[in-house]
């Protein structure tokens, strides 16, 4: 099976974009349905190159009601006509003979981050990443619920895509990135990830970790002349009750938004942006602390090809043989615009246990990109 990913205001405005997509021989199509900032491309769009998406907005209708009594509530695009972007290109896409699925970036939010900065991730040296809203705040563990909720209620789509389904770190972050210099290490920026929120501190507390002790510690590996090995070793004899603390509340959080979406669509295919390792962050949340009850797990494939088929094959390990596992693949540079090199960078995931292509993205891609996934698609086997 495979899907490619593309923004509403790929299609809304474009007669041809829909028939465009459904001609990369995909069997899907991803569409945002809620989304950080971004500055996007459209090469194809005939009326705009270029997209500013100024803030994290709803493109499904943002109702009042639903929200009432909410802390945080997203904005809604005025950068995309209409007042229903996604069930516009829904619709257009479906026209086309194609399924669609709502992609859903959950914690990754700069504009409901910086007004509510204590519901955000705090490092252990106290700095906030404004655009990472912290699961373990049950305020955002709420606005994660009734986001999904109005996506399944609203959205009507035929499947739902998490992404961000847990903390955000580092890592995948500030606009005009500026953090290459101080050369972290990926262990350094692990621990620059564990998060110190008021929120944090209380569950450190309640299952017996020192919070002056833990933060201590990261201080102390992130600032080492010679860096740790490992997570574990620079948080000592505290790192299976972090770990522990960490994964179970990525995994309360994906529980409770799977079955929100089950509320609304019993039968809704689920799947999710995931990681076996249990201390990432970021889009692809960890899933060791439990795979949720979700239909495919998507692993990072936009990573080196050795270390992203170790992170397939993990994934695959840790899931349920009924659970699929599929694999997050970039179309766009550096990867060359060449079939039989995106070829065997498929043919090296599924042999890492990936039995989906996520491509990315339809809607940012030259022709010549577009070419490439169509060529390379058409080649594979379709859905069994």
């Amino acid at each position: 099976m495979s899907t490619v990913y593309a923004y509403p205001w790929d299609v809304v405005g474009d007669p041809g974009a829909a028939e465009r997509l459904a001609g990369l021989n995909a069997d899907a199509v991803a569409i945002a349905a809620s989304y950080h900032t971004v500055r996007a491309a459209t090469p194809q769009h005939p009326d705009h190159r270029m997209v500013q998406a100024r803030s994290a907005a709803c493109y499904v209708p943002v109702r009042p009601s639903a929200w009432q009594g909410s802390r945080l509530v997203p904005a809604e695009p005025d950068w995309v006509p209409g007042a229903d972007p996604f069930g516009a290109a829904r619709d257009a896409v479906r026209g086309a003979g194609l399924p669609v699925h709502a992609w859903v970036v959950l914690t990754h939010n700069s504009l409901l981050g910086t007004a509510n900065e204590d519901l955000t991730v705090r490092n252990a040296f106290g700095d906030r990443y404004t655009y990472a809203l912290c699961p373990s705040a049950p305020d955002v563990v709420d606005y994660c619920e009734r986001l999904v909720s109005e996506v399944m209620t609203l959205g009507a789509p035929d499947g739902l895509i998490l992404e961000a389904c847990g903390p955000l770190g580092a890592r995948h972050g500030g606009h005009h990135e500026k953090t290459e210099g101080a050369d972290w290490t990926a262990v350094q920026l692990d621990l620059l990830s564990l998060c110190f929120c008021t929120a944090c501190l209380e569950l450190y507390r309640d299952r017996g970790v020192d919070p002056v002790e833990l933060r201590g510690r990261v201080c102390d590996g992130v600032d080492a002349a010679e860096p740790p090995e490992s997570v574990d070793a620079a948080l000592g004899p505290l790192a299976a009750q972090v770990r522990e603390i960490r994964t179970g509340t990525a995994a309360d959080l994906a529980a409770r938004l799977v079955a929100r979406a089950r509320e609304v669509r019993p039968d809704i295919r689920i799947t999710m942006h995931a990681s076996a390792n249990p201390w990432g962050t970021g889009p692809f949340s960890t899933v060791a602390g439990g795979v949720p009850e979700v239909d495919c797990l998507v692993g990072n494939c936009w990573i080196p090809p050795d270390v992203a088929a170790d992170g397939l094959a993990a994934l695959r390990r840790l899931a349920p043989s009924k659970v699929d596992i599929g694999a997050y693949i970039l179309a766009l540079p550096p990867q060359p615009a060449d079939p039989e090199d995106l070829g065997a960078l498929m043919d090296c995931f599924a042999g890492a246990g990936a039995g989906e292509f996520h491509m990315y993205h339809g809607g940012l891609a030259s022709a010549r990109r577009l070419a490439t996934i169509a060529e390379t698609l058409a080649k594979r086997p379709g859905p069994e």
